[in-house]
């Protein structure tokens, strides 16, 4: 009798370890293209997914050779389009990993003060730039960018009008 007890546990336990945990996503999702921006061989997207409770979740996927080093890429979203000089960053994303290629950010309150809600996301006049490296030389070297929002819709990306963006809020 025990036993048997024990076994209706067991089974009892790993059946409520299966039911799927309540999906954090509302359903709606965003993608943009992110373009080759420098001699590096990378291209990729912006997934814009809405959390339940009106949070955005940001994922950065890179097409690209990966690594299988601790390096990991900075990446921004700024204000304005990609032509911009020293577009003022909008969000630290978290930085994109050399091993993976990925990087997923839960978008915060942004450094003008603002929060983005999933339907203000596709209205935004921005961008999103990938770089080689936080500072030096190789900050000025772009990997990936492309524009989101309005931007994304209305233009045509050309890698020689890349702008080096600013570092400034």
């Amino acid at each position: 009798m025990k036993k048997l007890l024990i076994a209706f546990i067991v089974l009892g336990s790993v059946w409520a370890c299966t039911d799927s945990e309540p999906d954090q996503y509302t359903g709606k999702i965003y993608e943009y293209q992110l373009y080759k921006s420098s001699d590096f061989d990378f291209t990729g997207n912006l997934t814009v997914k809405e959390l339940v409770g009106g949070n955005l979740e940001l994922t950065i996927d890179l097409d690209g050779v990966n690594s299988d080093s601790d390096v990991s890429f900075p990446a921004h979203l700024h204000f304005g389009n990609y032509q911009l000089q020293d577009a003022p960053i909008a969000f630290i994303l978290n930085p994109v990993s050399a091993k993976d290629l990925k990087s997923v950010t839960v978008l915060g309150q942004l450094s003008d003060g603002s929060t983005l809600s999933f339907e203000d996301f596709k209205l935004f006049d921005g961008h999103v730039k990938v770089h080689l490296a936080n500072d030096g030389p190789d900050y000025e070297i772009i990997l990936v960018a492309g524009d989101i929002g309005l931007e994304a819709e209305q233009s045509v990306f050309d890698p020689s009008k890349m702008a080096v963006c600013g570092k400034d809020f």
